[in-house]
C-alpha cells in the first residue's frame, strides 16, 4: 500500500473515496469540499460515496460528558466487556436511516443469545468436534443434496454481505454474518455428528464431511467479522490455523481448510454477561450534574481543574431558559394550576442551583501556553448543533404552517395559537444558538435581503468576501450553494 499521498488524493480513475460521518457535516462534505478541490483543477478525487448516521442516543436520554450521562471510551475499557463486543454492538446499533440508542440490557441481551449462543457456539462446536473426534485433521468432504443445499444459503447470504459493504450498509452486513451462523448450527442440528460418529463406517465418514463443513463456514465467518471484531476474527483463524489464502473473499462460498489440514486448539470466544454486571453498569454510567463545590463558589483554580462544572453551570442556565419559557406558555394558555404549580418549582429549583454556584463574571482558562477568559453569558451558552438542527427544522415546519392558515384565511383564534408556539419556538432556536431572544435586529427588517444576496453573487466580479458578507447572516443555504458555484468559476 503506498504512503505517497498524492496516489489517494490525485488518483479519481482508479480511488473511490468513501466519507463516515455524521450527518450534521454532510453540506461541507458533499459541496463546499468537493467544489474547492474542483475549482482547484489539479485532478483530486473527489468523495464518491457518503455513509452518514443519525443521531446515537444513551439509554432514554442523550450521551453527555458534563453531566456524566453514558459510557466513553476510556470508561469501557474500565468495565470488564472485551472492546470487540462493544464494536460489534456499536455496530449492530448503528443509526443508518435513523436515530437509534445505546442500551445496556440490549447489549446484554445481544451478547448472551447472537454472540454466545448462537455464533460462539457454532464457532467453537465444530472444530471442536474436529479435534475431539477426528484428531484435529479435517476429512475427505462427499457433498451430498443437504450440503450443497447449505452452500447455496450460505452463498446467498455471502452475496448480500458484499453488496451490503460495498454499499456501505455496515448493519445490515453484520445481520448477513448472523444469519450464516444460524444455518452451520441448523445444519449441525440436522445431521447430528455426536451420533453419527459412534455408527457405522459410512455414519463416520458422514459425520467427518459434516464437521469438516461447518468447520470450513466457521473459518468464512472468521473473514466476514473481522470488519466488526478483529481481535476475535484473529483468535478464530488461530484456533483453526487457518491459511493466509482464506482472507480472499468470493462471491461464492469456498472451503479452505482442504482434507488433512490440522487445526489448533478450539476454545470459547465469549464469556456470558451477568444481568448483576449489567444494572451496576447501567448505575454507574446513569449520570447526575456535579455538585456545587462548598460555600457556593466557583474559584478560577476550580474552573481550570474542573471544567466539567463550567458545562454543567451553561446546560443548566439553557435548561432555565427553557423552563421559563414553558412556564410562560402554560399560563397564557390558562394550564391547570397544579401543572403550573409543578413546572414553576422545577424553574425555582433550576434558578436556585445557578445563583448558588456564584460563579465569576469572569474566570481564566490556562490551554496549552495561551490564557483566555471564560465568561458565562447568553451569548456564549449553546446547546449541541443536533438541538439547533432540531429546532430550525420544528421553525420551518410551523412557519409554512402559519403560512398555509393565513392563506387559507382561517379564523384568527386559530392563526393566533399557531403565532404564539412558533414565536416559541424561535425563542428555543434563540438561546440554543446563544442568543438573546428578547433583542431586536438592529436596524429593523431588512427587506429584500435575499434577493440582494443572489444578486450579489451573481455579478461578474463577485467576490466570495461579498457573499460572504451579503448572506452570511439571514441566507446561509443560498450562501453556501453561491459559494460553491463562485470555486467553481
Amino acid at each position: 500500500m503506498s504512503t505517497d499521498s498524492t496516489h489517494w488524493w490525485k488518483n479519481p480513475e482508479l480511488v473511490q473515496l468513501y466519507n463516515f460521518l455524521g450527518k450534521d457535516n454532510v453540506p461541507f462534505h458533499s459541496v463546499i469540499f468537493p467544489a474547492s478541490l474542483l475549482g482547484a483543477d489539479d485532478h483530486y478525487t473527489v468523495v464518491g460515496h457518503m455513509s452518514a448516521t443519525e443521531y446515537l442516543n444513551y439509554e432514554d436520554g442523550k450521551f453527555s460528558k458534563s453531566r456524566g450521562t453514558g459510557v466513553f471510551g476510556d470508561q469501557a475499557r474500565d468495565t470488564g466487556i472485551p472492546a470487540d463486543i462493544y464494536r460489534f454492538y456499536l455496530l449492530y446499533v448503528r443509526p443508518e436511516t435513523q436515530d437509534s440508542s445505546f442500551s445496556w440490557d440490549d447489549l446484554f441481551l445481544k451478547n448472551n443469545s447472537e454472540l454466545l449462543n448462537n455464533l460462539g457456539n457454532f464457532i467453537n462446536r465444530a472444530p471442536m468436534f474436529v479435534s475431539n473426534s477426528f484428531g484435529g485433521s479435517i476429512q475427505q468432504m462427499d457433498l451430498s443434496a443437504d450440503d450443497f443445499n447449505l452452500i447455496a444459503l450460505v452463498t446467498r447470504e455471502l452475496r448480500s454481505y458484499i453488496d451490503n459493504m460495498e454499499n456501505a450498509r455496515i448493519r445490515d452486513s453484520i445481520r448477513n454474518v448472523l444469519s450464516i451462523s444460524r444455518l452451520g448450527n441448523q445444519f449441525m442440528q440436522l445431521n447430528k455428528p455426536w451420533l453419527l460418529v459412534k455408527g457405522s463406517d459410512i455414519e463416520k465418514s458422514r459425520a467427518g464431511t459434516v464437521v469438516s463443513l461447518a468447520a470450513n463456514l466457521a473459518c468464512l465467518l472468521s473473514v466476514l467479522l473481522h470488519p466488526y471484531m478483529p481481535e476475535v476474527s484473529a483468535t478464530i483463524q488461530r484456533q483453526l490455523n487457518a491459511p493466509q489464502s482464506c482472507n480472499e473473499v468470493y462471491e461464492d462460498f469456498v472451503c479452505h481448510l482442504d482434507p488433512g489440514h490440522k487445526i489448533g486448539q478450539p476454545s470459547p470466544l465469549f464469556q456470558k454477561i451477568e444481568s448483576s454486571t449489567i444494572a451496576e453498569l447501567k448505575k454507574r454510567f446513569a449520570g447526575q450534574g456535579p455538585a456545587a463545590p462548598s460555600k457556593h463558589k466557583v474559584t478560577s483554580q476550580v474552573i481550570n481543574h474542573n471544567m466539567n462544572y463550567m458545562e454543567w453551570l451553561q446546560e443548566e442556565w439553557f435548561h432555565g431558559q427553557l423552563m421559563a419559557n414553558k412556564v410562560r406558555d402554560l399560563k397564557a394558555k390558562k394550564a391547570e394550576k397544579g401543572v403550573i404549580d409543578t413546572e414553576v418549582k422545577i424553574l425555582l429549583d433550576l434558578k436556585k442551583q445557578l445563583a448558588d454556584a456564584q460563579v465569576p463574571s469572569a474566570v481564566t482558562e490556562t490551554g496549552g501556553s495561551k490564557r483566555r477568559e471564560v465568561k458565562v453569558t447568553a451569548n456564549n451558552v449553546t446547546s449541541s448543533p443536533a438541538e439547533v438542527e432540531r429546532l430550525n427544522k420544528l421553525v420551518t415546519e410551523q412557519g409554512n404552517k402559519v403560512r398555509e392558515l393565513k392563506t387559507a384565511k382561517a379564523e384568527k383564534a386559530l392563526v393566533d395559537t399557531e403565532v404564539s408556539k412558533l414565536l416559541d419556538l424561535k425563542r428555543q432556536l434563540a438561546l440554543a444558538q446563544g442568543e438573546n431572544p428578547d433583542a431586536s435586529p438592529a436596524g429593523g427588517k431588512q427587506k429584500g435581503k435575499k434577493k440582494y444576496c443572489a444578486k450579489a453573487a451573481g455579478k461578474p466580479n463577485a467576490s466570495l468576501a461579498s457573499v460572504r458578507r451579503v448572506c452570511r447572516d439571514d441566507h446561509p443555504r443560498e450562501a453556501i450553494i453561491w459559494l460553491g458555484l463562485l470555486v467553481l468559476l
